[in-house]
């Protein structure tokens, strides 16, 4: 069975919400930080290191 991988982060996000319970700034911050990573100078240094 093939999964889209924004279907099972969306799955395992709304989980770890509802088991967890982090505050809603610190969601916002880690979205935001890893968009702004993402488009950033290192985003191919993570993507090397993360292969």
């Amino acid at each position: 069975m093939d999964v889209p991988l924004w279907l099972a982060l969306l799955v395992v996000g709304v989980l770890g919400v509802k088991l967890i319970r982090p505050p809603w700034w610190l969601i916002a911050v880690l979205l935001l930080g890893g968009y702004l990573i993402a488009d950033s100078l290192l985003a191919p240094v993570i993507d090397t290191a993360v292969k």
